[in-house]
């Protein structure tokens, strides 16, 4: 199975970007759609975005729409998720993580794989 691991988080500020990286440490991407998820002091885990292998379907939850753009490089075993006109609402710790599916699911539990995650914090 695989295992991943994220980077790119930071505290920024209201309007700014980041870009997020998601690599496997060990296994591939493959066929299955992989997607990003985030969870915010006392929230749930919630949907992002998700890719599927060939990036021609993409789904993003409504709150990141026009904002945040999702792609992977299959060969390099790397997803990203850009970030541009962060706002507070996006604070929390992001996630990538594998679907056991080809379709782009916003359902969590269609994700048994997940990274550590990393902290994105945007200030007002």
């Amino acid at each position: 199975q695989v295992k991943l691991v994220e980077s790119g988080g930071g505290l920024v500020q209201a309007g700014d970007s980041l870009r997020l990286s998601c690599t496997a440490s060990e296994g591939t991407f493959g066929d299955p759609t992989m997607g990003w998820f985030r969870q915010g002091g006392g929230k749930r885990r919630e949907f992002v975005a998700a890719i599927d292998r060939s990036g021609e379907f993409k789904n993003y939850a409504n709150s990141v729409k026009g904002r945040f753009i999702i792609s992977r490089i299959n060969g390099a075993n790397t997803m990203y998720l850009q970030m541009d006109n962060l706002k507070p609402e996006d604070t929390g710790v992001y996630y990538c993580a594998q679907s056991q599916f080809r379709s782009v699911t916003k359902d969590r539990t269609d994700y048994p794989y997940w990274g550590q995650g990393t902290t994105v914090t945007v200030s007002s």
